[in-house]
Order: structure tokens, then C-alpha cells, then sequence
């Protein structure tokens, strides 16, 4: 007769330390075991040397290392479709409950109805706790119960709730001795699952107090690159939002405390308005004319328009997975505004080249650039390029960087003129919305 155990299911969540969901399974009546499902419906859409990939099947593997070494356990690694995997996982285990935490995206909330629901045929459980964020859903909203859609308020509010919040820590040591006791568990390498070795790294995150004192005065500069790199360690879990927050308070620093709320708020936003990644936030500007020029947009794509800050931003992007945040406004108010691209099309080439990819605020900033969003810009902000480089890169420091050619006969010529699409499109938009 097979042994009772429970299942903890490891997604966006990839620490053994402060993780709620494992928390919650490691102090459950039966053994654990740990397993990671390579989504294929995922997988299947991403280059074959794709950096995240990389990086979330290293970050496992240390993982299934520290817990052979020091807990005789491992984690049990898979590839395909969740439900097929759920399907063998039932047939070969005698499952309780499977513990884990929740995701807010689209394609995951419909995934965990499908498997809950097949669970529950199986009579198992389904358990999911709340992790990656501090609050969920609807746990800020208005009085009347309607979401925020401006973020002063919204941050206010959080604020206020964070102040009777019990910002604790889960710590797992105590509990890791009731894993399942296998140190051999399916394992797999990256061949197996469809991808190569990445020229590209994700870096390590940086959050010194010195780092975050300076970060108000530092942030705008891209050349200082002084920002933390926190974003791919907080979207795939390898750090806990917790800490960062516990941080943020004892170096005392709003700024950067905020800018971990305005991660929040778009999620928020997006578990409210599901539609968002395909549709305009203010309906209205899906009546826009976009004039789509897949040769403009090639131009943009590989940082050849003619304008330095712009140029140096994509580059970045291309080289290295990171584009600094204040160039990523830049960037994607001159696809919309400059060349009337559809946000959309920047959108999906941000998802395919970041590292730090979130799609609540990717999908949030590039509608606030192009206007259509919460709390968006009004669609008469239209950035300057060229007056932006005096601002935040004087010296030409971050252009030189990425655009070597910079300033020679090489460099390609504008492919627009500021003065001509500013109006051109201020009067598309006004036709649309107005």
C-alpha cells in the first residue's frame, strides 16, 4: 500500500525560506514532496536559449542540491502539460493535498481551475496561499469595494492597511525533515525540456541600504546603473517580497518602498481586468489608427532610429535581457506617439526579450506610455527624445555605451521627425478619442 503524502507545487516561488505555500505543506500530517512542472504550454512559445529558462532551471538544480546535502530529500522535476502531469502523479502517488501559491495571471488562474477541479474528481485537495505579493485582489480597494485605478490612492491606502499588517517570516528550517525522504527524484536537463545554454545571465539583485538611500537621487541616471535588479528575483520568487519590504522600512526610504506598491498595484489591476493584456484599460483608444509599419518596427526593434537615447535603449534590451526603467518609458512612447505602432506589438517584444518580464506591469506601463491605461499619461505627453538626453544622460555616457557608432557617418539618420509626429500623432489621437 502507497504511503499518504502531500505535494508541494513550486512556480513563481523558488526559495526554500519565507515561502508561505511550503510553510503551510511542510507543517501538513504527511510527508512532502516537492515537484516543479516545465510548462510546455509556456515553454513551447520562448527561443531555445531563452535567459529565464536558464535561470529558473539553475536556480532548481541548487535547490535539489541543498536538499540531497543537508535533508536526504530532493524536488521532483517535470515536463508537459500540468494536467498530464497531475494524471501520472495520481496514478503513481497516494496524494492527500497539493499545496500551492497562488498566481494571478490569466493563463494560470484558468490552469489552476483545470487542475483543481480534476484534483477534486480524485478527492485530493487543492490549497493556495498568498506569497509573491503583500496584498491580493481585493484587499485594498475603495470603501464601496471597487478597485483603484489610480495609484496615489491606491498606494495611500496600502499604506494605512500595512500599518495593522503582520509582516512575519516563514521560516522552513524547522519544519524540512518532513519531506519526502528520496534524493533520486525525476530530474532533467535542459535538452529535455527543448533549450541550450543562454549567452545571456540573469544578474544578482542588489539591495544594500546604501543602494536604496541613494536610490531617489540615482534612479532617472541610466548610466549609473544603479537600480537593484530586483525584478526577475521578485517575478520568479528567488527572493521573498517580505524581506524586500522589511528592508525597505528599516532603511526607512519611501521611494523605494513605493516603487514594491506600484508592482502590487498592477497586479491588482490585472486580477480586476483580466482583459488588459489584449484590450485598452479606457476602451476609447482601441480606436485608434495605428499605422503598424512592420519596417518602422523592425528599426525600433534593433535600437536604428536615428535617436541615441532610444537606440541605446533597445540595444541594451537586445544585449543584455535589462533596459533601464527610465529609458523603458522613453522607448515605448516613441514606438506609440512617434511611429503610431500599436502598444501591443511592444508589449509582446518586451515579453520575449526582458528578463525581469511581469505581465501585470509590462502590460501596465506600456498602456500608461501609450495613454490607454490606469492612471496613464494624457496622450498629449509625448517624450522629447532628443531633450531627454540632457536630462538623464548629459555626458552620453549610457548611449556610448550601446550605440558605439554614436556621433560618426555610420549612425542611421532619424527616421522621423520629432516636430511632424508629435502632431501627426496628436491629431490621430484626438480623431480616436475624443
Amino acid at each position: 500500500m502507497k504511503q499518504p503524502l502531500n505535494i508541494f507545487w513550486f512556480r513563481r516561488d523558488l526559495r526554500l525560506d519565507d515561502n508561505i505555500g511550503f510553510f503551510e505543506a511542510l507543517r501538513s500530517e504527511h510527508p512532502v514532496l516537492p515537484i516543479f512542472i516545465f510548462d510546455s504550454e509556456i515553454l513551447d512559445q520562448l527561443p531555445e536559449d531563452d535567459a529565464r529558462v536558464n535561470f529558473i532551471y539553475d536556480t532548481l538544480q541548487k535547490m535539489r542540491s541543498n536538499l540531497q546535502d543537508e535533508r536526504d530529500s530532493s524536488i521532483a522535476m517535470y515536463h508537459g502539460k500540468p494536467l498530464d502531469i497531475y494524471k501520472k502523479l495520481v496514478e503513481d502517488y497516494d496524494i492527500n493535498t497539493v499545496f500551492t501559491n497562488h498566481d494571478y495571471e490569466p493563463y494560470a488562474r484558468e490552469r489552476d481551475k483545470e487542475i483543481k477541479s480534476f484534483l477534486k474528481d480524485h478527492d485530493i485537495d487543492f490549497k493556495t496561499f498568498k506569497d509573491q505579493v503583500i496584498f491580493e485582489k481585493d484587499e485594498v480597494v475603495k470603501k464601496d469595494g471597487d478597485p483603484y485605478v489610480v495609484y496615489t490612492p491606491y498606494m495611500k491606502v496600502w499604506k494605512e492597511n500595512f500599518k495593522d499588517y503582520d509582516l512575519k517570516i516563514y521560516y522552513t528550517n524547522d519544519y524540512l525533515d518532513n519531506l519526502v525522504k528520496n534524493t533520486r527524484l525525476p530530474n532533467l536537463d535542459l535538452a529535455e525540456i527543448g533549450f541550450k545554454k543562454s549567452s545571456q545571465q540573469i544578474e544578482e539583485y542588489t539591495v544594500t541600504p546604501t543602494l536604496i538611500q541613494e536610490y531617489e537621487d540615482t534612479r532617472n541616471f541610466p548610466a549609473k546603473d544603479s537600480t537593484s535588479r530586483l525584478g526577475p528575483h521578485l517575478r520568479f520568487g528567488t527572493v521573498s517580497v517580505r524581506k524586500m519590504v522589511k528592508k525597505a522600512i528599516a532603511e526607512k526610504n519611501e521611494i523605494f518602498w513605493q516603487e514594491l506598491i506600484w508592482r502590487e498595484f498592477f497586479m491588482q489591476i490585472l486580477w480586476h481586468y483580466p482583459d488588459t493584456t489584449k484590450e485598452s484599460f479606457k476602451s476609447k483608444y482601441d480606436r485608434i489608427e495605428w499605422r503598424n509599419n512592420e519596417d518602422e518596427f523592425k528599426k525600433w526593434c534593433e535600437g536604428k532610429t536615428g535617436y541615441p537615447f532610444v537606440d541605446a535603449g533597445m540595444r541594451q534590451l537586445n544585449q543584455t535581457g535589462f533596459m533601464h526603467n527610465r529609458v523603458r518609458m522613453l522607448v515605448g512612447s516613441f514606438l506609440c506617439k512617434h511611429l503610431l505602432i500599436d502598444w501591443r506589438w511592444g508589449e509582446a517584444y518586451f515579453a520575449e526579450k526582458l528578463h525581469d518580464y511581469e505581465m501585470s506591469s509590462n502590460v501596465g506601463n506600456w498602456q500608461w506610455v501609450a495613454g490607454s491605461g490606469v492612471d496613464a499619461a494624457p496622450y498629449f505627453r509625448i517624450f522629447n527624445p532628443t531633450t531627454q538626453i540632457d536630462k538623464f544622460d548629459k555626458d552620453r555616457t549610457y548611449i556610448k555605451k550601446f550605440v558605439p557608432e554614436f556621433d560618426t557617418d555610420d549612425y542611421p539618420e532619424k527616421m522621423v521627425d520629432h516636430k511632424e509626429a508629435r502632431e501627426r500623432c496628436l491629431k490621430v489621437y484626438k480623431e480616436a478619442v475624443s
